[in-house]
């Protein structure tokens, strides 16, 4: 999720307002198997289900993100700029296509949503304030997971991935607003007493997810259009970490990142709404993309979540017509690391 600088957000949150960029219904052509079969040049066509928010008169914009399906298969949505009053995480039945307020506050800037399988809460990353937010899954009991500084530096926390045993696993985008390689991949404990520096040195990290194994994590540096892979040697440190993909997006850049049963990552992108497709091998699979005729006033798709044990996906796709959300038919089936973060 790319967003202004720093400062600027500080000053919006101060006074209430908070600017930030970039942070069952039937599909056309696309479907998995023609996905597969076409390759690099293979277009999925995504199909809108519904406008879900307008532009805020008091932000200016409206930004939606982290999709997450919750136990009862309601689609949980975050809106990253909705001011004081207004939903900032929405409940959404994909097939009424009907949408209720969750939670608001009056001062968080969530940018990502996820269910812990640990305690069942879903979590929020505040990107404003540097702290990671929790709540029972119907919005009630909010608590403060985690604030602070870890080794030194605050944290400017965007997307999440859990591990297996419920820790945290946080994108930290910090070096944004001075155009500096300074983010970090941070973990946290699933207690939220412990947080440490897994990696360092990344251009604006964006997405995280792990691999379908739980090997190593995906990240996303957004002011690189890279996606690199940070190699786990099982005792909670990197053991290696490369460049795996370079993301052509031309005027694009990388937010979220899911990855499916298969192993494929759906690499988000900021500046167009549309999504590359690629295997675990960087195999470029396909773009999923909205069509042309329905792209107008369309900025970015920051993220998508599939039905778990399914393959209806649902991407967050926003600009200055609104905040929307479209469906397509995934390359494989859902699960944990393709539902939020």
């Amino acid at each position: 999720m790319r967003r202004l600088p720093l400062r600027s957000l500080t000053g919006l949150a101060a006074i209430g307002l908070l600017a930030l960029t970039g942070c069952g219904t039937d599909t056309g052509s696309g479907g998995p198997e023609e996905a597969a079969a076409g390759g690099a040049d293979r277009t999925v066509r995504a199909q809108k289900v519904m406008r879900l928010t307008t532009v805020h008169p008091e932000t200016g914009m409206t930004l939606l993100e982290g999709p997450t399906f919750d136990a009862d298969g309601s689609l949980l949505v975050v809106d990253v700029t909705a001011p004081a009053g207004e939903p900032k995480v929405l409940r959404v039945d994909v097939r009424k296509k009907t949408s209720a307020q969750v939670h608001t506050d009056d001062r968080g800037a969530y940018t990502s949503a996820q269910f812990s399988p640990y305690d069942g809460r879903v979590y929020l990353t505040d990107f404003a304030h540097g702290e990671i937010v929790s709540m029972a899954p119907d919005g009630s009991d909010p608590r403060t997971f985690f604030s602070g500084e870890v080794d030194g530096a605050a944290m400017n926390p965007d997307d999440l991935a859990f591990d297996q045993d419920g820790n945290l696993y946080v994108s930290d985008s910090r070096g944004m607003s001075e155009g500096e390689a300074k983010g970090r991949v941070v973990r946290i404990d699933r207690e939220g007493k412990n947080a440490t520096v897994l990696a360092d040195e990344l251009a604006a990290p964006n997405g995280i997810s792990f691999d379908s194994e739980y090997r190593g994590l995906w990240v996303s540096e957004l002011t690189q259009n890279r996606v690199s892979y940070l190699l786990l040697d099982g005792e909670d440190r990197v053991a290696s970490r490369h460049t795996a993909i370079r993301v052509d997006g031309g005027v694009a850049q990388t937010d979220s990142i899911a990855v499916d049963a298969d192993g494929n990552l759906y690499q988000a992108l900021h500046g167009r709404p549309a999504m590359a497709v690629y295997d675990r091998h960087g195999e470029r699979l396909a773009t999923v993309e909205v069509p042309a005729r329905a792209a107008e006033g369309l900025e970015s798709a920051t993220n998508v979540a599939i039905t778990p044990d399914g393959t209806k996906a649902y991407m967050t796709v926003s600009g200055p017509a609104g905040g929307y959300l479209y469906t397509f038919d995934a390359l494989a089936e859902g699960v944990r690391q393709s539902n939020g973060g």
